[in-house]
């Protein structure tokens, strides 16, 4: 079933067990974003966030683009005064983060261009997966501004590396799909009528474990990235894998183990 958010560019539907699909749709513009949608995004995820049946977010878009980032004519695309343009700022910036501390796992399923706003939605997935017409840009230097905006300062070079991150933001040059798996910018690239199936592959494999152990995965992952040794790593990892012990989820999971038979666990939110 697909429903239509409070903002007709987003829709949603759950094409598996546990997985919830944001489609973003406007097909017309690349899937540009207008403000509007940028804050019903936002508020979209917050609500498949607490929302105990969702345990997988897969984000596309529709048609040929993933998303040409924000719509640039659209009417007040450019705010009059700082306070405004800060507040605009601000929004994106929660989507990001809105993104990024989700206790599910969020999969870009990569269909076409992402570019600037595009890029950063991407960049704050998971795990990205594209198909061959996936192209990526991080176009803000070219428009005047810094490089640096909704999140890529600090997420590209968590992905690509800081050489490549550079690179790309200095420039804000266009990278096509056989490049942007070379350099680690996605998981791979996968043929255009495949990319929905593998991207719910991966879900389905996510769906198949401890949701606490799989939301703990992810808590750790982004908290770790920047872990300043790896004593500190390791502390915060056994102090989390003492918390999982004995809970639900993993009791199940080892009798599944065990009994060999899958495992099932209940809403331990």
């Amino acid at each position: 079933m697909t429903a239509t958010t409070a903002d007709d560019h987003l829709q949603t539907d759950r094409p598996a067990d546990g997985v919830a699909r944001i489609t973003i749709n406007r097909p017309d513009r690349l899937n540009a974003l207008e403000w509007g949608t940028v804050r019903a995004l936002r508020d979209l995820l917050g609500r498949l966030d607490a929302d105990p049946t969702v345990r997988v977010v897969v984000l596309t878009g529709a048609g040929r683009g993933f998303c040409a980032g924000l719509d640039l004519q659209q009417e007040g695309s450019f705010a009059p005064t700082r306070e405004a343009v800060l507040a605009n700022q601000e929004l994106f910036a929660d989507t990001i983060l809105a993104i990024r501390e989700m206790d599910k796992p969020v999969l870009a399923a990569v269909n076409g261009p992402a570019a600037g706003g595009g890029l950063a939605l991407a960049l704050a997935c998971d795990v990205r997966v594209a198909s061959p017409t996936a192209r990526f840009a991080a176009s803000f230097v070219r428009l005047g501004l810094s490089g640096c905006d909704m999140g890529t300062s600090h997420l590209l070079p968590r992905i690509v590396g800081l050489g490549h991150a550079s690179e790309l933001l200095l420039t804000g040059r266009l990278v096509d799909a056989a490049e942007a798996a070379r350099i680690g910018l996605v998981n791979r690239v996968v043929p255009a009528e495949e990319l929905m199936d593998d991207v719910l592959g991966v879900a389905a494999e996510i769906v198949a474990n401890a949701p606490f152990g799989v939301r703990m995965t992810k808590e750790v992952l982004d908290v770790n990235v920047d872990a300043p040794s790896l004593r500190a790593a390791l502390e915060l990892e056994n102090r989390t894998q003492v918390l999982a012990t004995g809970t639900a989820d993993q009791r199940e999971a080892v009798a599944a183990f065990l009994e060999r038979r899958p495992a099932v666990f209940g809403d331990r939110r």
